[in-house]
């Protein structure tokens, strides 16, 4: 029996081997492994991609939002809102500003903000929102703008998982005050290691988000504040160079395979499928599923009975950010933000890549119905 992974890279990187074979060596070769001309290149390329002024390459999605904080000069005493059902390292750049991350629950049907609910949570406190396009689902980015002007509060875009994603006909990232992507392996853009960048919208928060990224420096050896060291190394920018201009075929791709999943899992009442809003363009990072009316243990012991039958599966996420011990002093108990919570006991990720064949989404499905009706 084989197995079905959650994610296959080896089949993408075996339609582009030779390419970046050769790019990587190139790179090599040049000696100019930090700051060589393919990290300038890719930055250009990618910032006319997303349709951004600006772009800052650096060496992480997690890095990109900890810079745009730092540009906005937000800090101790300030808050910022945002999802409590996504990866940590949205509150976490937060946090590690010294500010305090406010969340706000979601909708059941994207898994994004929910919108209606924002406006409640801006105190005097608030220096900025927070948006997260979580499994590459576009916010309504229409709604949130218009909150965000009308208190007049800057924007951090999270676009780690939704590169090439769509609100109305404009990329995410273009959108809002800064847009942030992750190169993480697993993104729809991704490197052979660790990278990020931002995209922003006024020249001058860029060149403040490239000073905190230089050790705090314009000019070497003469420092302006306290930075970090956050570049985008020479060998991933070639990497991503070559990666960007396939990322609309792979995206396509992933789109046909969720649409295919929409159509096996139809049948299936005890499935709720992920959908995209009117409006917007989904790329599918994952396919995540709600289980209806089940708990965490039974979304376990289904996981669990897949998984026997060699298809692997993830979860994304089982405890929300509000749950966590490192936010427990933050004060929110059981049921804070029930829908975040409901999900965190009832989402499902399934096998999710442009590769993945017809046959392998009918067993995966196969197997998911059977799980299902074991219990």
């Amino acid at each position: 029996m084989t197995t079905i992974p959650p994610l296959d890279l080896t089949q993408q990187y075996a339609t582009i081997e030779a390419e970046v074979g050769t790019a990587v060596l190139d790179v090599l070769a040049s000696g100019r492994y930090i700051n060589g001309p393919q990290v300038e290149e890719f930055v250009q390329a990618f910032k006319a991609y997303v349709g951004s002024p600006e772009c800052v390459a650096c060496n992480s999605g997690t890095d990109a939002l900890y810079l745009a904080l730092r540009a906005l000069e937000i800090g101790p005493g300030d808050e910022v809102i945002t999802s409590p059902f996504t990866f940590i390292a949205t509150a976490e750049t937060i946090s590690a500003v010294g500010a305090t991350p406010v969340f706000v629950d979601i909708d059941p049907n994207t898994f994004n903000l929910d919108l209606d609910q924002i406006e409640t949570a801006i105190t005097e406190r608030t220096k900025a929102l927070m948006p997260v396009h979580l499994f590459g689902c576009p916010v309504d980015m229409t709604r949130l703008m218009a909150v965000a002007v009308a208190h007049r509060l800057p924007v951090i875009e999270d676009c780690a998982q939704a590169t090439g994603a769509t609100w109305q006909g404009q990329r995410v990232g273009s959108m809002g005050d800064f847009g942030c992507f992750s190169f993480f392996p697993s993104k729809n853009l991704g490197g052979c290691g660790d990278g990020g960048a931002l995209t922003v919208r006024l020249p001058e928060l860029a060149e403040a988000a490239r000073i905190v990224r230089e050790h705090g420096s314009r000019v070497k050896y003469y420092h302006e504040s306290v930075g970090i060291n956050s570049r985008l190394d020479t060998v991933q920018a070639a990497i991503l160079q070559i990666k960007l201009r396939y990322l609309d075929r792979w995206n396509q791709g992933r789109t046909t395979v969720a649409e295919r999943y929409h159509q096996l899992l139809a049948p299936i009442d005890e499935v709720i499928c992920p959908s995209a809003p009117a409006g917007s363009t989904h790329v599918w990072n994952q396919y995540t599923l709600r289980l209806h009316q089940a708990t965490g243990e039974e979304r376990d012991r289904v996981r669990a009975a897949l998984q026997a039958q060699g298809i692997l599966t993830m979860v994304y996420y089982p405890l929300p950010l509000h749950h966590q011990p490192v936010y427990a002093e933050l004060g929110y108990g059981p049921g804070s933000f029930p829908q975040a919570e409901q999900a965190s006991q009832q989402v499902l990720s399934l096998p999710m890549f442009p590769e993945l064949t017809p046959e392998q989404q009918e067993r995966v499905v196969y197997g998911l119905k059977a799980a299902i009706l074991a219990g």
